[in-house]
């Protein structure tokens, strides 16, 4: 009966090494979330950052296999306006509730549910994007750099679906229904 319990012990250990996960925190001083807003009819638009509150990948044996990031909401800058004014008249009118409801929704999130391997450094996550109170998954390319302890990846969301429905009625003034980000998360 001890052989039995020794070898089950054994093959628990042995399976624990051969699985072993591990967390790794994301500096969010050194990592970033900026963001992209475009005009439907004609280029330019708006952009800005957003900071990460905080965040971790889940990395198991050599491999990032999930993860967790939370997103401050009152952190949303602008950095495309030079008049003060007009600056923090738009970032108020972002906080808005038709925009992302900053008072109400102060945290946005995105939980990492698998990862596809293209090759050791490039791949296809998907996720679930939490904005609004409202989850949908999505899914984007992104390249991690070990040796820099950095991953970076560029996307963009059908805003309409998380209920960001900002609307104008003035063509020369439309948005996009995409808002684009381009980020860098850094250990």
């Amino acid at each position: 009966m001890k052989t039995i319990f020794t070898t089950i012990a054994l093959l628990l250990s042995t399976f624990s090494i051969l699985n072993s996960q591990e967390k790794l925190n994301i500096d969010s001083s050194k990592s970033q979330l900026k963001w992209f807003g475009e005009y439907t009819f004609y280029f330019g638009g708006h952009e800005g950052y957003m900071n990460f509150e905080e965040g971790y990948f889940i990395k198991t044996d050599d491999a990032i296999t999930g993860g967790e990031f939370i997103i401050n909401m009152n952190s949303i800058l602008c950095l495309d306006i030079e008049d003060e004014e007009a600056n923090e008249g738009l970032v108020n009118h972002l906080k808005d509730p038709d925009f992302f409801d900053v008072a109400k929704f102060p945290k946005a999130s995105m939980v990492i549910t698998n990862v596809d391997y293209h090759n050791s450094n490039h791949m296809k996550i998907y996720a679930d994007l939490t904005i609004k109170g409202i989850t949908k998954p999505i899914s984007f390319q992104a390249e991690v750099d070990f040796a820099k302890k950095q991953m970076t990846t560029k996307f963009k969301i059908d805003r309409m679906k998380w209920g960001i429905s900002y609307n104008s009625d003035i063509k020369d003034s439309a948005i996009s229904d995409a808002i684009g980000f381009d980020v860098k998360l850094s250990l």
